[in-house]
C-alpha cells in the first residue's frame, strides 16, 4: 500500500513523473462555477466543456452520483470529473458531499490510475463547497486509492 502524501501547492500543478491525473469533486447539477474548479479551468478548457456536455446528455449516458469522467489535458495529464456531491446547497439533507458516490468515483479512479500507470493529484476532496470533512474522506482514499498502490498527492494550498 502506498502512503498518502500530502504537501503545499497547486493540484493544477501536479509534482510527480509520468502519467497523472488530477481528481476533483462535482455537483450532480451540471454546475461548474466555485470552488477548485475554477483552478481547473484557469489551467486547461476541456474538463469543463465535457463536463457540461456529459451533464446535457445525461439522459443517454452514465452521469450522476458516482460517475466518473476522465478527459486528456495533455498528453501525460487528464483530469478526473467526480460526481460526488448532491446539489450545492446544505439542506435538511446535510452537506452536499454524499460520501457513498465519492468511494464509488475513487474506486473506478483507482481502475484509471492503474490502467494508466498513472499518479493521482487533487485537493482534500470533499471537504470545500461539498461540506464533507478531511477525517471521513481521508480514509476512502486511502482504502480505494492508496490500497491499490497508486501514488497519490494531496495539495494544500499555501
Amino acid at each position: 500500500m502506498k502512503p498518502l502524501r500530502i504537501i503545499g501547492g497547486d493540484a493544477t500543478s501536479p509534482q510527480a513523473e509520468g502519467p497523472k491525473i488530477v481528481a476533483h469533486v462535482c455537483n450532480d447539477l451540471g454546475g461548474w462555477g466555485k470552488g477548485f474548479v475554477l483552478a481547473v479551468s484557469k489551467r486547461w478548457d476541456e474538463p469543463e466543456g465535457a463536463y457540461r456536455a456529459w451533464h446535457r446528455g445525461r439522459s443517454g449516458n452514465d452521469f450522476g452520483l458516482g460517475a466518473v469522467q476522465v478527459v486528456r489535458v495533455k498528453p501525460d495529464v487528464w483530469v478526473a470529473n467526480m460526481v460526488g456531491q448532491r446539489g450545492i446547497r446544505t439542506g435538511s439533507g446535510g452537506p452536499p458531499i454524499r460520501y457513498d458516490a465519492l468511494e464509488r468515483c475513487l474506486v473506478a479512479l483507482a481502475d484509471r490510475a492503474v490502467e494508466l500507470g498513472a499518479s493521482v493529484h487533487m485537493p482534500r476532496i470533499g471537504c470545500g463547497l461539498a461540506g464533507g470533512t478531511w477525517t471521513r474522506v481521508e480514509p476512502l482514499i486511502t482504502g480505494t486509492l492508496c490500497a491499490r498502490d497508486v501514488e497519490v498527492t494531496v495539495y494544500d494550498r499555501g
